[in-house]
């Protein structure tokens, strides 16, 4: 299955040009083959937090925000994976959403690690840290930006059976090194890939540092390599997967009994 990864640049926090960005990246990983394109953390919403952006973005799944993602994969028959601030109720999740091509959601996962105090004093932390879904012939599972940095969180998914990993982010300077070295280690612990899609740019005080990296388990990389926007696209192979985690048997040579409390 072939992927596309968006690194944007941040400065729009206006829903309708966000949403034009994303048709834009929609338009162009369908037409290099890609069956899923992968955007970063809150893709409609935008940074920095900010009240006003977050309430005119905000809505729930089967709300209008969600449904004009919808109808963009509909337009070009792509899945699309978008972040945006998810209403339930009186709580708001800063969320990621699987949408595939005709439309319909497969998947929503909730932030359950929250990084600092503006996510906390804005959002509630989701609860459940394994979210799953069928699609292209793999089990994909989703996290956002700081859960990744948990190894115990990528761990939970590589036991339960996750294929393909994607993680929209809203990764800053000075901790480019997550992405440039720590994203790759967590694919090849865990023997399963991973998709990181960041921001890059400077946006009200905020630097965002790009390296929008999908990450194989034999070690490999795809990488933005420049600091402007992009989108990077790579194939996610079965038979990878395959020969990595025969060959690198972490998951089956584990012994939990010595390090689980």
């Amino acid at each position: 299955m072939r992927i596309a990864c968006l690194q944007a640049a941040c400065g729009a926090t206006d829903v309708r040009q966000l949403l034009e960005k994303l048709r834009t990246a929609a338009r162009r990983a369908a037409d290099e083959g890609a069956e899923l394109l992968v955007t970063p953390e809150i893709s409609i919403g935008g940074y920095p937090l900010q009240a006003g952006n977050l309430a005119q973005a905000a809505g729930p799944v089967d709300g209008e925000r969600c449904a004009e993602v919808s109808a963009i994969a509909r337009e070009f028959g792509i899945g699309i994976v978008h972040g945006w601030p998810e209403t339930d109720g009186p709580a708001l999740y800063n969320s990621a959403r699987l949408v595939e091509p005709g439309g319909e959601t497969l998947a929503v996962y909730r932030k359950a690690h929250l990084y600092g105090r503006a996510e906390r004093a804005r959002f509630t932390p989701g609860e459940q840290g394994v979210v799953q879904a069928s699609f292209g012939g793999l089990t994909l599972g989703m996290l956002i930006c700081y859960d990744v940095e948990f190894p115990e969180a990528v761990r939970a998914h590589a036991l339960a059976g996750t294929d393909l990993l994607v993680v929209p982010t809203g990764l800053m300077r000075p901790w480019d090194f997550v992405a440039r070295t720590l994203v790759p280690a967590r694919a090849f612990e865990s023997q399963l890939y991973i998709a990181y899609a960041n921001w890059t740019g400077d946006n009200g005080g905020l630097s965002f540092c790009g390296h929008t990296t999908i990450a194989a388990p034999d070690g490999t990389t795809h990488a933005v390599t420049g600091d402007g926007e992009d989108l990077i696209v790579a194939d996610i192979d079965p038979l990878v997967l395959k020969r990595a985690r025969a060959s690198t048997t972490y998951l089956r040579d584990r012994r939990p009994e010595l390090y689980t409390t």
